[in-house]
């Protein structure tokens, strides 16, 4: 099944929302309801402002930053009603990597919250929130159609400054329509928006599926399991989209009770391996399937998921709706048989044209193959004898010990096995003698009694002696980005500093 391409642009997919039930409420937050017809009465305002006043122009870039509330989903309809693009900035950025994407962008005005406007202050102007609503003033007639750039997330990748992932209304609605092809939603779900909406989990999940189905987002401004647990009891939430680390996090919840989750129907994720031991006791104490996908911010997020009615615990599901997703050597590019690991390619809609201002580093993110441009994910994977997708790692991840490869995502996940194990990261040591060895991060549950001998001990009876690490590091807490994905990279930058 491939989904229809998109006709209209998302600010015409809003309009088409609230007209159907203007006084349905758009986002829950807090006691605050933000009703369709509101949502769109206030973005025409701020639309006005930023076209006659701020004189932004068809095209033109918007700083947006912010942590989850109304205001950010008010301002990002408001920029695209302006027919411009909008540039979400993370909220940990430092001012001098929010500086370097004002001036990668271009942006000259922006959005930003009370709490961040000091750190955006002097790089861009700050719109003056009430002084514009209050101003009411008209925007021109919307002329962005479904070509035009919607949205410009900077991702960091590998290396170097974070990339801009050009994104136009037509690929950000072609995830969201993969998406409800694939799990079904519709405008009766309650979304649950705790994932950072500057992030593309957040940003799809949180904000466009829903508003461009006529549902509703019931919002947090950050993780908290408390509050999660509180809100999805209190306003019957349907779906979540959540990093594992959330999930590991709120079903660990001691006052958690299947009949407080109720109403949950469909938990997905993707943006991080889940342990299948997680999955399994999600299903066994509340009934709960975790619905296991794949994408990144380069495919506006979701490329393809798990069928909801024949998941596989522990892969990537197969492709999405209109999806051509391919294993290829990562050296040759060639595509490789069932069962050989290698890298994970793609030729989608939702796929992104390329990097803003930086042609050399889209040269290196595409190649052609069978006459079609497909996006190198740099994710390595192995399709198994159903079809399903197995991630192994990051391609530049693989710790290579003495000639043996491993993969660190294969060995946390047996890692969670482990009744004392929280948390774990594996990274690669350096080794005198192999090169480099397997090192475990690891934080423990409270209260648990684990030392490191009698670990590495379990290890090497739970995995190949070869993947089992040969060193632990016990932590109260492991780094982690808003999005609640691990910095393994930040430990494995400490590790090779010591």
């Amino acid at each position: 099944m491939t989904p229809d391409v998109p006709a209209r642009s998302l600010w015409q997919t809003l309009v088409a929302a609230a007209e159907r039930r203007p006084a349905k409420a758009a986002v829950l937050s807090g006691d605050e309801v933000l009703r369709y017809g509101d949502l769109l009465r206030q973005a025409e305002a701020l639309a006005g402002w930023l076209q006659t006043i701020q004189r932004v122009a068809h095209g033109d870039r918007v700083l947006l930053m912010s942590q989850n509330s109304p205001q950010f989903v008010v301002a990002t309809y408001a920029i695209l009603r302006a027919d411009a693009a909008v540039v979400p900035v993370n909220a940990m950025w430092t001012r001098d990597e929010i500086a370097h994407v004002v001036r990668d962008s271009g942006a000259k005005v922006g959005f930003a919250a009370a709490e961040f406007a000091e750190r955006v202050q002097g790089l861009v102007d700050i719109v003056p929130w009430r002084e514009a609503l209050a101003a009411g003033r008209r925007p021109l007639p919307h002329a962005a159609g479904v070509h035009d750039l919607a949205v410009l997330p900077y991702t960091s990748g590998t290396t170097g400054r974070p990339k801009g992932c050009m994104h136009t209304h037509a690929t950000v609605q072609a995830s969201n329509l993969a998406s409800v092809a694939w799990r079904g939603f519709t405008g009766e779900d309650v979304f649950f928006a705790v994932a950072p909406l500057f992030h593309a989990m957040g940003m799809q999940n949180g904000m466009h599926l829903p508003l461009m189905l006529g549902g509703t987002v019931a919002m947090l401004p950050r993780w908290d399991r408390d509050a999660a647990l509180d809100l999805i009891e209190r306003r019957r939430v349907t779906t979540w989209a959540a990093a594992p680390s959330m999930l590991i996090d709120f079903f660990a919840h001691p006052a958690l009770t299947a009949g407080k989750v109720k109403s949950l129907r469909l938990v997905t994720g993707g943006s991080a391996p889940m342990p299948p031991t997680v999955a399994e006791a999600m299903w066994a104490r509340c009934g709960i399937r975790y619905n296991e996908g794949y994408g990144m911010t380069e495919t506006a997020s979701f490329l393809q998921a798990n069928p909801v009615d024949r998941p596989k615990a522990g892969t990537l599901g197969v492709a999405g709706p209109g999806t051509d997703t391919r294993i290829v050597d990562p050296d040759t590019l060639h595509e490789l048989p069932r069962g050989e690991v290698g890298e994970i390619v793609t030729c989608a809609p939702q796929v992104m044209l390329g990097y803003w201002n930086d042609e050399a580093a889209t040269r290196e993110a595409f190649f052609h193959l069978d006459g079609r441009r497909f996006l190198r994910t740099g994710d390595l994977a192995f399709i198994d004898h159903d079809g399903y997708f197995v991630m192994k790692d990051r391609l530049k991840r693989m710790i290579n010990a003495a000639g043996y490869k491993v993969w660190p995502a294969e060995v946390e996940a047996r890692l969670y096995e482990h009744p004392a194990v929280h948390e774990a990261c594996v990274i690669g040591a350096p080794d005198a003698r192999r090169g480099e060895t397997v090192k475990a991060v690891v934080v423990r549950k409270p209260g648990a009694v684990l030392d490191a001998d009698d670990f590495i001990a379990w290890c090497r009876c739970a995995m190949a002696v070869y993947k089992a690490p040969r060193s632990v590091e016990f932590v109260e807490s492991l780094p982690k980005s808003n999005t609640g994905k691990i910095l393994w990279r930040e430990l494995q930058q400490k590790e090779a500093d010591r």
